[in-house]
C-alpha cells in the first residue's frame, strides 16, 4: 500500500464503531461537517448567541477564542446537538438538529466525541475501563476485542503501563492522554475539545499541543478547540473565530486573523511569544535571587531544606524558597507540581517531613497552636474562583471577616467603606455576586482580604481559566494592590505570561524542587535547559532546550 492510500484509507476508510457502516463526511471546502447560520439562544432572557455563523471543515482543526462567558462552551453544545437554538440552525453532517427525530440526532451525536477541560474520568474505573466504557456501553463488540483496541491505542499515546491504574494514580498529563483515548477510541469524525490546556504548566502545554496535532494526523479526525491560550492556538489553528458579542466578529486562517485589524484579535494576542516585553520596568532594575537577598531586604517567608511525602509519593524534595519583604514573588509549576504544598506549608495548615519553614522569622513548627492561628490572621487569601459568599452583597461579603472576628460594628462599616474606595468597588457595593463581572468579584475577593489589613496576600491561581482581557485586568490589579498596600505578594500560578508582568521574582517548581528563584529580567537569559525548556516551551527555543536535554539524558 502507498503512503498516500494508507492516508486515504485513514480518512476515509476507519469506521466508526458506534454507527458502523456509516460512510464517514467527505473532506470537500464546500461541504461544512457543522454547519451554524443565524443561531440564537437565550438563557434567563438574555441573548449569549445572536445570530452567530460559522462553518467547520472536515480534516481541520478550527480554534473559537472569545472572552470568558462569551458563550463558548453553548457553542461546543449547539455543535455536537446537546443544545438546540432558540433561533437559525444548525446542520450536523448536513442534517438539521432541529428538525431531525430525538432517535436520529442521537445517531448523529455518536459521530462527535467531546474532551473536557476536567477530564471527566471515573474514579473507580481502571484507565482501560475509562478508554473502553464508550465501546462497553454503545455496542456489542466482545470484551477482549474491545480490550484489544483499548491496549493498543494505549500504547500508541504512551501509557502501555497504565491500564491497570486509577485515575487517582496519574498525574495530569497522564489524565489529558486517557481523556483524549476516551475521545477516539469509537474512531469518531469530530472531536470539540473543551480549554484542553486550562491549568498546565507551559511545558505541559506544549505536549498537549503536539499530542492533540499527531491525535488530528493519526486518526483523521476534525478537531475544534475552545481555547483561552493564544501561543497553544497559534501552535494549532487551521482556522480561529473570534466569539464577540454573541456572534462571530472575526474568522479565517490565523495569518488572516491577525492582520484583520480587529481590536479583540489585537488584545488577545498581543505580547504572544515575547516574554521579555512583558517584564515590569521596576523588576527590570532588580538582579538579586531570591534565595539571596540584597543589602537591607527581609525574608518574610523561608523555606530551607523542605520535602514533604504523601505516602510512597515525594511532592517536594529539598525546597528551599526566600519570599522578599515587600515584593511579588511568583511560585509558578503545572497542577500537581506541589505549588499548593508550598503554599500550605506557609500558613502552616501542613508540617514538612524534613526542613524548616519560618514565616515573620518565626520557625512554624515551634510554635503552639495558639500563636499558630494568631500568626494567620497576618495572612490574606485571594481565592482562584473569588469564594464569594452568594446570599452576601459585595459590600457584605468584604466585611465578613471583620464580623467573623469579631470587631465593632464602627470599624466593621469604617474598614469596608475605606476598602471599597481604594479598589474602586463603590458603585457595585450592594449588588449580589450574581450581578458582578468576572473581574468584578475578583476585586472583590481581593477587598475582602485586604480589610483586615495582611501583611502577606497569597493569590491562589488567580488567572486559571480566564480569557487574556481578563488575565491582563487581574495581572494589573495584583500590581495595583502591592503599590497601594504595605504588602507582600506570593501569587501561585502556571501562567507564564502573566507571572512575567506582575512578578518581582519568579520561582519555578517542577519535580518537587525549585528549578530557578531569579528575576524575570535573569530568567531570560537562564542557560539552564530545563528552564529554557519552561520559558520557551511551545517555541523553536524550547524544542531546542528539551533536544539538549533528551540528549544529556542518553
Amino acid at each position: 500500500m502507498t503512503a498516500a492510500s494508507a492516508k486515504d484509507e485513514l480518512l476515509g476508510g476507519r469506521e466508526n464503531l458506534l454507527v458502523p457502516g456509516v460512510a464517514r463526511w467527505p473532506q470537500d471546502p464546500d461541504k461544512p461537517v457543522i454547519r451554524l447560520r443565524g443561531v440564537v439562544k437565550r438563557y434567563g432572557g438574555r441573548d449569549v448567541l445572536s445570530g452567530l455563523d460559522l462553518d467547520i471543515h472536515t480534516g481541520l482543526t478550527t480554534v473559537v477564542a472569545g472572552a470568558s462567558g462569551s458563550g463558548k462552551s453553548v457553542l461546543l453544545r449547539l455543535m455536537n446537538g446537546l443544545t438546540l437554538p432558540d433561533a437559525g440552525d444548525v446542520w450536523l453532517f448536513g442534517e438539521n438538529t432541529r428538525e431531525v427525530s430525538p432517535e436520529r440526532l442521537l445517531e448523529l451525536r455518536k459521530r462527535v466525541t467531546m474532551m473536557f477541560q476536567s477530564y471527566a474520568l471515573m474514579d473507580s474505573f481502571t484507565v482501560a475501563e475509562n478508554v473502553g466504557f464508550p465501546l462497553f456501553e454503545n455496542t456489542s463488540l466482545p470484551r477482549k476485542e474491545i480490550m484489544q483496541r483499548v491496549e493498543e491505542l494505549l500504547a500508541t499515546l504512551g501509557l502501555e503501563k497504565a491500564g491497570k491504574k486509577l485515575p487517582s494514580e496519574l498525574s495530569g498529563g497522564m489524565k489529558k492522554r486517557v481523556s483524549l483515548a476516551r475521545a477516539v477510541i469509537s474512531n469518531p469524525e469530530v472531536v470539540l475539545f473543551d480549554e484542553p490546556t486550562t491549568g498546565l504548566d507551559p511545558v505541559m502545554i506544549a505536549f498537549v499541543d503536539d499530542m492533540l496535532r499527531e491525535t488530528r494526523e493519526r486518526f483523521g479526525i476534525t478537531s475544534v478547540i475552545i481555547s483561552h491560550d493564544m501561543t497553544s492556538t497559534m501552535n494549532l489553528a487551521d482556522r480561529l473565530a473570534m466569539l464577540e458579542d454573541g456572534k462571530i466578529s472575526t474568522y479565517g486562517t490565523l495569518d488572516e486573523v491577525l492582520h484583520s485589524g480587529s481590536e479583540l484579535v489585537s488584545v488577545f494576542f498581543d505580547g504572544v511569544g515575547r516574554l521579555e516585553a512583558e517584564v515590569k520596568p521596576e523588576s527590570r532594575a532588580t538582579s538579586q535571587r531570591l534565595w539571596a537577598l540584597g543589602p537591607g531586604e527581609e525574608a518574610l517567608a523561608e523555606l530551607s531544606g523542605v520535602s514533604k511525602h504523601f505516602g510512597p509519593h515525594q511532592v517536594l524534595n529539598g525546597v528551599d524558597l526566600i519570599v522578599p519583604k515587600g515584593r511579588i514573588t511568583v511560585l509558578i509549576g503545572g497542577s500537581g507540581s506541589g505549588k499548593s504544598v508550598i503554599m500550605k506549608h506557609i500558613i502552616g495548615l501542613m508540617q514538612p517531613d524534613e526542613g524548616t519553614v519560618k514565616v515573620f522569622g518565626k520557625d512554624l513548627k515551634q510554635l503552639p497552636s495558639d500563636e499558630l492561628l494568631k500568626l494567620r490572621e497576618r495572612f490574606g487569601m485571594v481565592f482562584q474562583g473569588a469564594a464569594l459568599l452568594d446570599a452576601l452583597t459585595a459590600a457584605q461579603n468584604i466585611a465578613f471577616p471583620l464580623i467573623e472576628h469579631r470587631f465593632p460594628k464602627a470599624d466593621v462599616k469604617a474598614r469596608t467603606d475605606e476598602i471599597l474606595e481604594a479598589l474602586k468597588l463603590t458603585e457595585i457595593r450592594d449588588r449580589l455576586p450574581n450581578e458582578m463581572s468576572n473581574g468584578q468579584r475578583k476585586r472583590v475577593g481581593l477587598a475582602r482580604a485586604m480589610v483586615t489589613r495582611p501583611e502577606l496576600i497569597i493569590y491562589d491561581e488567580p488567572t486559571t481559566g480566564q480569557d487574556p482581557v481578563l488575565t491582563r485586568y487581574l495581572d494589573d490589579m495584583i500590581v495595583e494592590a502591592q503599590e497601594m498596600f504595605p504588602i507582600t505578594s506570593l501569587v501561585v500560578s502556571h501562567d507564564m505570561p502573566s507571572a512575567f508582568r506582575v512578578a518581582d521574582q519568579i520561582a519555578m517548581l517542577a519535580d518537587g524542587r525549585i528549578l530557578a528563584a531569579e528575576t524575570p529580567e535573569r530568567l531570560l537569559q537562564a542557560e539552564d535547559p530545563m528552564v529554557r525548556r519552561f520559558i520557551y516551551a511551545g517555541t523553536p527555543e524550547g524544542e531546542r532546550a528539551a533536544r539538549e536535554l533528551a540528549a544529556s539524558d542518553g
